[in-house]
């Protein structure tokens, strides 16, 4: 029985060992080839893993913001082998607020312009936050505003970075060496901007607490320099100083409430030397829209002040982002900050507004504090002013008028003319004395407040201290009720005499000693008397004249008269109107 073959099997039984080492051999070289490939794959796929391990630790080496930007754009570019890569920062407005490239040359035209607006291609992550991968962005349909001196690029690809779930930029890569952007770059750009996402908040998280402690430590400045004994003025002016360094304005003002009025002046400035320094100039709110917009909002205001705000500050200047702050005080009239940046400067950070808040209440609790204490150091002061006063009045005065009776009632007594005669001077000098202290007990009650100002008592004693001369030694005496009786236009006119009486002294007696006497009875009486050369009787008395025109017009007199020990007596006398003009 024959055996037939299988249809499995060869017919030629001795063909199988010939063909079968040849099939098995190139079925190993295929599979070797596999091996290899996969092994390659596999290789290059750790080598970029390592890759993108060593970009995540590039971009998170840092805590400086703009360092770390400057890091991911850099990681970016090399890790998907870009010749050309960006980072935009999205602006809080819209568009692109910061544009940071890598790859250009150095003096390149299209980095000495000014930064992209995000329009175009670029404005198309903006408005779709999704990866973009392109062979040729030419063919886009948004790849339109490319400048002309821009370098040629062809493959693009772009990705969102987020932080927090919110876009805060976005990644741009273009022109890959050798090809296009594949999917594999797509997916390991994104694995790198989440990377990049935590890197930049952690960035912005240590500056923010950076900007946090700067604005405490100009605190403690403007505390230090208070409790220092630095004057409000000099806190304010450190104030506006602080204020414009730490906002980055181009120039800063603070402006106080005058009293009772509508208008502010400005009590400090800090800017550079190019603006004029207008320090004590008035503004209406009404032609200062900074301050109409804080004093509207009543907290903290953004705004364009644009051809709008005054510049120096009168006049217009080409001012732009402006923020302004109330600085409450509970013990002086309410002020306000107002830093401003030139036209075409990116906007204040809105997050810089609860830190000038938060400094301008902490500066007018300090400044309330100060004001507190010195108060209470000048009701000290005033206190141990009274006391000393009235011990002058109670005890001393006393004495003397005491000492003065007993030598008049001794003076005639005695017979000897020559002796009479000095007793008579000592009591004439012990009056002068009792005029003095009564002229340092006024200083002692005398304070620093507007409620002064129209005191004749402190009028003459300014009016005789600015117009005594270096050599000239003035005494001021005083006896009646001088700011009761004495006011309106006799109170100007008093002060006129005085004036007139040591000016004329300092310029032509050549005297050392000048005495100014006011005596308020039942006649104002002005007496000016030096130890200088005398008085000629030739020379022209057109100022004497005038003090004369002065006392007729009221009913009294005016002369001027060499005494005979040397000097001169300017003697003026009106008499008290029975109702002081007001």
């Amino acid at each position: 029985m024959s055996t037939a073959a299988t249809p499995w099997e060869p017919d030629d039984a001795t063909a199988a060992p010939a063909s079968t080492p040849a099939l098995a051999g190139m079925r190993l070289t295929e599979l070797i080839g596999e091996v290899q490939d996969r092994l390659a794959t596999v290789a290059r796929t750790q080598a970029r893993v390592q890759d993108l391990l060593d970009a995540f630790l590039s971009v998170s080496a840092g805590l400086d913001l703009d360092t770390t930007l400057r890091r991911i754009v850099a990681a970016a570019t090399g890790l998907v082998d870009a010749r050309y890569g960006a980072l935009g920062v999205l602006r809080p407005g819209g568009g692109l607020g910061d544009f940071i490239t890598v790859g250009l040359p150095e003096g390149h035209p299209a980095l000495s312009g000014p930064p992209p607006e995000g329009k175009g291609l670029l404005g198309q992550l903006i408005t779709d936050p999704r990866p973009l991968r392109l062979g040729d962005l030419s063919q886009h349909p948004a790849a339109v505003g490319i400048p002309a001196d821009h370098p040629r690029m062809r493959s693009f690809l772009g990705a969102p970075v987020r932080v927090r779930g919110e876009v805060y930029g976005n990644l741009y890569l273009t022109e890959k060496r050798d090809g296009e952007f594949t999917a594999e770059d797509e997916a390991v750009l994104v694995a790198l901007a989440g990377a990049a996402g935590i890197a930049i908040d952690n960035a912005r998280l240590y500056e923010q607490g950076q900007v946090r402690r700067r604005w405490q430590e100009a605190v403690a400045d403007v505390r230090v320099a208070l409790l220092g004994g630095a004057s409000p003025d000099t806190a304010l002016q450190l104030v506006a100083d602080r204020v414009r360094t730490l906002t980055g304005a181009d120039a800063t003002w603070l402006l106080v409430a005058l009293p009772d009025t509508d208008t502010y002046q400005v009590q400090a400035q800090s800017s550079g030397p190019e603006l004029a320094d207008v320090t004590g100039a008035r503004l209406p709110p009404e032609d200062t829209p900074a301050l109409r917009a804080v004093l509207s909002a009543g907290a903290v205001s953004s705004l364009d002040l644009t051809g709008l705000l005054p510049g120096a500050p009168t006049g217009r200047a080409p001012w732009g982002p402006a923020i302004g702050v109330p600085l409450e005080r509970t013990d002086a009239w309410p002020a306000i900050v107002v830093a401003v940046r030139r036209g075409g400067a990116q906007p204040f950070d809105p997050a810089l507004g609860p830190l000038v808040a938060a400094f301008a209440d902490q500066v007018g609790l300090a400044l309330d504090m100060v004001a507190r204490q010195q108060v209470a150091r000048r009701l000290d002061v005033y206190e141990d002013r009274d006391r000393i006063a009235r011990d002058l009045h109670d005890h001393v005065i006393q004495r003397l008028f005491a000492a003065g009776l007993s030598l008049q009632a001794a003076a005639t007594r005695v017979r000897d003319d020559v002796v009479q005669q000095r007793l008579r001077g000592v009591v004439d000098q012990l009056d002068e004395t009792v005029r003095d202290i009564r002229t340092t007990i006024f200083d002692l009650h005398t304070t620093d407040g507007a409620s002064t100002a129209d005191s004749l008592r402190r009028r003459v004693l300014d009016v005789v201290t600015a117009a005594a001369e270096p050599g000239l030694h003035p005494t001021v005496r005083m006896s009646g009720a001088v700011d009761a009786l004495v006011t309106g236009a006799l109170a100007a006119d008093v002060e006129a005499v005085v004036r007139e009486g040591v000016t004329n002294t300092a310029r032509h007696a050549a005297a050392r000693h000048v005495t100014v006497t006011l005596d308020v009875g039942d006649e104002v009486v002005v007496e000016v008397l030096d130890d200088g050369c005398g008085i000629d009787p030739l020379v022209a008395r057109s100022g004497l004249g005038n003090l004369e025109r002065r006392a007729l017009a009221r009913g009294g007199s005016a002369s001027a008269q060499r005494v005979a020990e040397g000097g001169t007596r300017l003697r003026w006398h009106v008499p008290l109107p029975a109702r002081s003009e007001s």
